[in-house]
């Protein structure tokens, strides 16, 4: 079948169909990372830098101070930073938008729970599950100095370094897609408006969340150092009413939920529902698994009722069809 230029017949729709599968599959995002990351000024390059640098300084300043939630202080930050990176069109400033929305609600949280403290911010508060880490909590070969500084510098500050850039990837796949010739860029669509609503429903979900804990923990100290008697879930030692009736973790399952929205956008930017940007919201929520299970291993511990607790709230889905129950 001869091309349609006047001189030949039209080309069919399956012609039409298969040209269109050859051009999405000569849009090689994977090639074009890896070229990126060793371009000097390109995106890839300049988030791949940010993300080196950030892995230094954590580990040097976390074995100075012996305060390990150096990471901890940029997990609201760096990902939005790696998003406005990528900015190069209509969609990729909606998805660095988004993601400054979250990161600055997150960091207020993280800052009023004393996560910053000004101007040494290396002196904010740790992170209580590092110490029982650190302690032998799950393992009893931490406690050995330099095994605790290879998991450090492996865990604390390599790997979830770079978790805070995969997750923002979806923002490269879509720079990509919008700025590489091989590829068939597309217009804002329904898809973009889905995963920014997801994100910003979700960013309200967690403020919620946040909220309710924040506004439960200070009354029960406020309580306690006030040496009045508890009562109640003050007593309990937890909350368990909002949304923490729905979901034991209902902040953590915001967390998750936001970075799969975000997602979205580089299927809305691909047209495939698969690419490897997926990868970080995949690591994210299995991240949140094992970080929830040692959570509730060390609130079990404190508060012996939170076994019953978890008996008949789920984690971190909803179960419409559970029976509530008063506790």
């Amino acid at each position: 079948v001869l091309s349609s230029t006047g001189v030949g017949p039209a080309m069919s729709a399956a012609d039409h169909n298969s040209g269109e599968s050859t051009q999405t599959a000569s849009c090689d995002l994977i090639g074009s990372m890896v070229d990126g990351i060793g371009t000097v000024g390109n995106p890839y390059w300049s988030a791949a830098v940010l993300c080196g640098a950030c892995v230094a300084i954590t580990f040097i300043t976390s074995s100075l101070t012996k305060n390990y939630s150096q990471v901890d202080k940029l997990w609201s930050i760096t990902p939005f930073i790696y998003a406005w990176i990528a900015v190069c069109d209509d969609r990729t400033l909606l998805m660095a938008t988004v993601a400054t929305i979250w990161g600055f609600r997150l960091s207020w949280n993280f800052s009023r729970r004393g996560g910053y403290k000004f101007p040494k911010i290396w002196e904010g508060d740790e992170d209580y599950r590092w110490e029982i880490l650190q302690q032998g909590g799950i393992s009893e070969s931490l406690t050995n100095p330099v095994i605790w500084q290879l998991f450090n510098f492996g865990f604390i500050s390599l790997y979830q370094n770079i978790l805070l850039l995969l997750i923002s990837t979806p923002s490269f796949v879509a720079y990509t897609v919008s700025t590489s010739k091989s590829c068939q860029s597309s217009d804002i669509n329904f898809l973009d408006a889905i995963a920014a609503l997801g994100v910003i429903f979700f960013i309200i979900v967690e403020s919620i969340a946040d909220n309710q804990q924040y506004t439960f923990q200070t009354e029960k100290y406020r309580l306690r150092n006030a040496g009045l008697q508890l009562s109640g879930a003050y007593k309990d030692g937890f909350y368990q009413s909002g949304l923490y009736a729905i979901v034991r973790k209902p902040n953590y399952a915001a967390e998750q939920s936001i970075w799969i929205c975000f997602y979205i956008f580089s299927i809305a930017a691909t047209g495939s529902l698969w690419n490897w940007s997926g990868i970080g919201f995949v690591l994210l929520v299995l991240l949140f698994q094992g970080s929830g299970f040692f959570t509730e291993m060390i609130t079990i511990a404190k508060y012996p009722k939170y076994k019953e607790y978890m008996q008949h709230v789920p984690l971190y889905v909803p179960n419409p069809f559970r029976k509530k129950k008063s506790i």
